[in-house]
Order: C-alpha cells, then sequence, then structure tokens
C-alpha cells in the first residue's frame, strides 16, 4: 500500500520489450537506498516488483495488461517518473490510501498557471466520474491529490487539481502538457461504498 507522497522523481534508463511484457530499467536513488528484491515500489503511480537491483537503478517487470490499462506502455528511456516506497508499517500516513491499481487513464485537458499555483485540468473516463467528488482525493500519477473542481463539457467529464510550488517541483506534474496521458487511481473507499450499497438495493448485504 502507498500514500500517494512522492519521494522522488526518477528516470527511465532502460526499456527491453519482451513477449506481452516489457522490462523497465529505472533510476531512483532514494527509493533504491533500501530496497531489496521483491520490494514494491510505485512508478507513477503503478505498484510494481523490483526484480534486479543495481546500485541506484532497479528493473521491474511490467506486463501486457499494465501496459495497455497504464501509461506505462508509452515510457522510453529519458522519460521521468514519479517513485514511491511502499507504505511502512509505522509511518506517518502524509496523503490518502492509495493500492497503486491504476483505475484508469486521463488525459491533461488544459495547464493553468497562476501566481501562487497551478490549476490543471484532466479528462475522467466516463466509468471513473462517478467516484470522483469535489474535495474528495484522487491519485494522478502516482501523486495524492485534492479535487478543487469536477464538471462536464459536452458529456465529457474533468476534474481539476490545483498543484502548489513543492509539488510542481518534485513531481512529473510539474511537465504536465495538455494532451499528456496521466495515471488515475480512484479512491478505493469509494468503489467499497459503491459495492455495498448496491448489493444492499438488490437484497443482498453481502455483496454476493
Amino acid at each position: 500500500m502507498f500514500t500517494g507522497i512522492v519521494e522522488e522523481r526518477g528516470e527511465i534508463v532502460a526499456r527491453d520489450d519482451l513477449d506481452r511484457a516489457a522490462r523497465l530499467r529505472i533510476r531512483g536513488r532514494l527509493v533504491t537506498s533500501d530496497a531489496s528484491f521483491g520490494d514494491s515500489i510505485a512508478v507513477n503511480g503503478v505498484c510494481l516488483t523490483v526484480v534486479e537491483l543495481d546500485d541506484d537503478v532497479f528493473a521491474v517487470d511490467v506486463m501486457d495488461e499494465t501496459l495497455q490499462r497504464s501509461s506505462l506502455g508509452r515510457l522510453e528511456p529519458g522519460a521521468p517518473v514519479n517513485l514511491e516506497r511502499a507504505m511502512a508499517a509505522g509511518g506517518r500516513f502524509g496523503g490518502h490510501i492509495v493500492q497503486g491499481h491504476v483505475d484508469g487513464v486521463g488525459r491533461i485537458l488544459a495547464v493553468s498557471p497562476t501566481e501562487n499555483w497551478t490549476v490543471v485540468r484532466v479528462g475522467v473516463p466516463e466509468e471513473l466520474a462517478k467516484y470522483v467528488v469535489e474535495k474528495g482525493s484522487i491519485t494522478i500519477d502516482g501523486t495524492s491529490l485534492t479535487v478543487s473542481a469536477v464538471g462536464a463539457d459536452a458529456g465529457r467529464h474533468w476534474l481539476e487539481v490545483s498543484l502548489i510550488p513543492t509539488t510542481l517541483a518534485e513531481t512529473i506534474l510539474g511537465l504536465a502538457q495538455a494532451g499528456d496521458p496521466v495515471n488515475l487511481e480512484v479512491d478505493v473507499i469509494a468503489k467499497y461504498v459503491e459495492r455495498l450499497t448496491s448489493a444492499s438495493a438488490a437484497g443482498n448485504p453481502r455483496g454476493e
């Protein structure tokens, strides 16, 4: 489990395309400082398993489904990525519950800088829009953020987040441009609530 507090901005150093999979090698000085084989590291919000370690570079294997259902399939050497180690049991819970299971890919619609922060508007897939609420939590490329606004234009759903200078400097969202794809993970609590309420309405309180 993760909290969406990005620990560092890493970099893809190599990509090996395999049969319906890919092996990514990623540089991350902080996240590799205490990493071991089999550890979990979130890469742009996707929970991946360390399969190799070489100084400050770690390797992960990404299956075809993950490549297709997240933005990781578009990553090439030189691409910056958000990195976060799995939460330690005794650590502070700085963000919100993040599983590292991407629910869908959104797209940056607009980036609007202001004097003290930057507003980013993200297109949301229709099937995820019901889980996104104003002042609720959303994970964008592994970053825990508060939704500042929601809406729809011509039936196309969107959300907005307001990014402070620290977030812009420390995560890849500071490099975001209109048209860029981003990984989205909605608040898992919202999905459980929907499951329980729909099951109860159908007369099946166990959710079966």
